[in-house]
C-alpha cells in the first residue's frame, strides 16, 4: 500500500507543477512569433543552421515587434528580446534574478574553465571584485606601449611583406590571422608578463589550440545534441560537467584546447604566486600578477581557488586575444568598403600625430587616442555592427514581468506594454537585433555611418550598455570586465595600421558572410571549407 500511497503523491506533485506551469505561462503563450516547424524541435534546428548572423531575427522583428515567442525542444515557449526596457530590466535593475542557464554556463565551464564566466550571483561577486584591480583607468594607461609594442611590430612585418613582394606595391592578405597573432602577443605580455611569440612565427601551443576553435566545434550541432542539452537545465552542475567527456567534436575539441591552456597557466601561476609570497616582482603590472596580489590580500574565505585562478587566464586569453582580433577585422573590412571615411581617419591620426611631435613626444598618449573623433566613431559604429557575441542566454529565476519601450499586439490583438513570464523562462537575447534598432540608431540602423556618433552625443532613451549605450560587451552587473581594455586595445592597433597602410577590397570581390560560430567569424562564400578568413588588399599609405 505504501509504494502506491508514494505514487499517487508523486504524480499529483507532478500534476500541480504542470497545471501551475500552464496557468504562470498564459501571458506568455499571447506573446505573438513564427509558428513552430517540429514539435519536437520547435525552432532551434532552424537557428543553429543560419549561415548568416541576424538572417531571421531581421525578418521576425520586423513582423512581431521587439519580443517574440519562439518554441524550444519539446515544444516549451521561450522569448527572443531585443527590447531595450525589458534589456535594460534584465540586465540591470534584476540583479542576479536572470541566471546564465545550464547551457550557457557548461560551455563557459568547457571553454574557460570555472571562473567569471562560469559564475553566477555571490561567486560572480567575489570573483569580479578580486578581478577589478587589474582593470582600473591608471592600470589600462599602463599597458598602452605594450599595445602600441605590438600594432608596430605588425606593421613591420608587413612592410616587409610588401616590399620582399612581386613588383606590385601591394598584397591581399587573410588579415584576420595576422590580427590574431598580435592581439595574442599583447594578451601574453600584458596579461601574464610571457613573450608569446605568435608574430616572430614561433610554434605557439596556444595559438594552435585556439586556431578556429569555434568555428570547428560550435555550428550545426544534430538533433540528438541539441535535445540531449534541452535536459540540461534538469541536471545539477557537479554532475553535468561530466558531458565533457562525451566524445562528439564540440566536447573533445574543448577539453583538448582547455588542457593546452591548463598546462600553460599552472606553472605560471605557480611562480607567481611563489614571487608574490616572498616579496619578489613588486613591480609587475601584467594582469596576472595584479590578480595574484589581489588574491593574497582576500579574507580565506573570499580567494580564488587553483582552478579559479587557472580558468581567470584562459577567459584573458580567450576574451583578450579572440574577440578583439575578430572586431579588428570587421573594423578594416568596413574601412575598405568605405575608402573616404579611412581617409578622414588616416588624416585625424596624422593630424594628432603631428601635435604629439610638436610636443616633443614619440608616440600617442591614451588622451590622444581619445582625441581621435573619427577613428572613435569608426569603432563604435563597427562594435554596433558586427558585435562578436551576437546573442546571450537568460533565464529567469522568479515568476516576473518584462516592462516593454515598445509595445506590441499579442495573438489575440491586445497591446501588451508588459509581459509576465514564469520562472523558469529562457529568453535568448539578441545583441544583434538590439544593436541595429531604428528605433535607438536612426532608420539607417542597417549601414555603416560612423557620423551617427560625431552627430548625436547620446542615443536611445533607455540606457543599457557599459559604453555607448550598445550591448555588445553585455551589460549591468555580469557585463565584461576588460571592455576598456579592448577599446584601448583596439585604438593602439587601428591607428597605427590606418597611419600606415591603405586598405581596399581584392579584386576578385569576395562575398564576406558573418557565420554565427558562438562569436562571429567572416567566411568567404566561395571557400568556405577554408575556415575564417578575411582577405583585403594593402599597402603603404599615401
Amino acid at each position: 500500500m505504501e509504494p502506491l500511497i508514494y505514487l499517487l503523491f508523486a504524480g499529483g506533485a507532478v500534476l500541480a507543477l504542470v497545471v501551475r506551469n500552464y496557468i504562470a505561462g498564459r501571458y506568455l503563450r499571447r506573446v505573438r512569433g513564427p509558428a513552430s516547424p517540429s514539435w519536437l524541435m520547435g525552432h532551434t534546428e532552424l537557428l543553429n543552421a543560419q549561415f548568416q548572423v541576424g538572417q531571421l531575427q531581421r525578418e521576425w522583428m520586423k513582423e512581431y515587434g521587439l519580443v517574440w515567442r519562439l518554441k524550444d525542444c519539446l515544444n516549451e515557449d521561450m522569448l527572443e528580446v531585443a527590447d531595450p526596457k525589458a534589456l535594460q530590466y534584465i540586465f540591470h535593475k534584476s540583479g542576479y534574478h536572470f541566471s546564465k542557464g545550464q547551457v550557457s554556463r557548461q560551455f563557459s565551464r568547457e571553454i574557460a574553465g570555472p571562473g567569471i564566466l562560469f559564475a553566477e550571483g555571490n561567486d560572480h561577486a567575489r570573483i569580479r571584485k578580486i578581478m577589478n584591480p587589474a582593470f582600473t583607468a591608471s592600470q589600462l594607461r599602463s599597458f598602452l606601449p605594450l599595445f602600441r609594442g605590438s600594432a608596430q611590430k605588425l606593421g613591420l612585418k608587413w612592410k616587409e611583406l610588401l616590399q620582399n613582394g612581386s613588383a606590385a606595391s601591394s598584397q591581399t592578405l587573410n588579415v584576420t590571422s595576422w590580427l590574431a597573432r598580435c592581439t595574442l602577443d599583447v594578451i601574453g605580455e600584458v596579461g601574464f608578463d610571457v613573450q608569446c611569440g605568435a608574430l616572430d612565427d614561433s610554434l605557439n601551443p596556444v595559438m594552435h589550440a585556439y586556431k578556429n576553435m569555434f568555428a570547428d566545434a560550435i555550428p550545426f550541432p544534430s538533433r540528438l545534441t541539441l535535445i540531449f542539452r534541452h535536459f540540461w537545465r534538469y541536471i545539477p552542475m557537479p554532475i553535468l560537467s561530466l558531458v565533457q567527456y562525451i566524445p562528439t567534436k564540440e566536447h573533445v575539441r574543448f577539453r583538448s584546447t582547455l588542457k593546452v591552456i591548463n598546462e600553460f597557466a599552472r606553472d605560471l601561476i605557480k611562480e607567481k604566486t611563489e614571487a608574490v609570497l616572498a616579496g619578489k616582482n613588486e613591480n609587475q603590472r601584467d594582469i596576472m600578477s595584479i590578480l595574484v596580489k589581489a588574491n593574497g590580500s582576500e579574507n580565506p574565505k573570499s580567494q580564488l581557488s587553483d582552478s579559479e585562478m587557472i580558468s581567470q587566464m584562459a577567459t584573458f586569453l580567450l576574451a583578450g586575444h579572440e574577440t578583439t582580433a575578430n572586431s579588428m577585422t570587421w573594423m578594416l573590412y568596413e574601412l575598405a568598403r568605405h575608402p573616404e571615411y579611412q581617409s578622414k581617419m588616416r588624416e585625424e591620426v596624422r593630424a594628432i600625430r603631428a601635435r604629439v611631435a610638436e610636443r616633443g613626444d614619440s608616440d600617442f598618449s591614451v588622451s590622444d587616442l581619445d582625441a581621435m573623433t573619427y577613428v572613435l566613431a569608426g569603432m563604435k559604429e563597427v562594435l554596433r555592427l558586427h558585435p562578436i557575441v551576437y546573442g546571450l542566454v537568460r533565464e529567469s529565476t522568479r515568476d516576473d514581468v518584462l516592462p516593454l519601450s515598445t509595445p506590441i499586439t499579442s495573438t489575440t490583438g491586445e497591446v501588451m506594454d508588459e509581459i509576465p513570464i514564469p520562472k523558469g523562462t529562457t529568453c535568448a537575447i539578441s545583441i544583434w537585433a538590439y544593436n541595429r534598432l531604428p528605433q535607438v540608431w536612426g532608420p539607417d540602423a542597417d549601414e555603416f555611418n560612423p557620423h551617427r556618433w560625431i552627430e548625436h552625443e547620446k542615443m536611445g532613451q533607455t540606457y543599457i550598455g557599459v559604453t555607448s549605450n550598445l550591448m555588445t560587451f553585455s551589460a549591468g552587473l555580469q557585463a565584461c570586465i576588460g571592455w576598456r581594455f579592448s577599446i584601448i586595445e583596439m585604438q593602439a592597433i587601428l591607428v597605427e595600421l590606418i597611419e600606415q597602410f591603405e586598405f581596399t577590397i581584392p579584386e576578385s570581390k569576395p562575398t564576406i558572410i558573418s557565420f554565427p560560430a558562438g562569436l562571429v567569424a567572416p567566411l568567404v562564400a566561395e571557400d568556405m571549407k577554408a575556415g575564417p578568413q578575411m582577405p583585403l588588399t594593402i599597402s603603404l599609405a599615401q
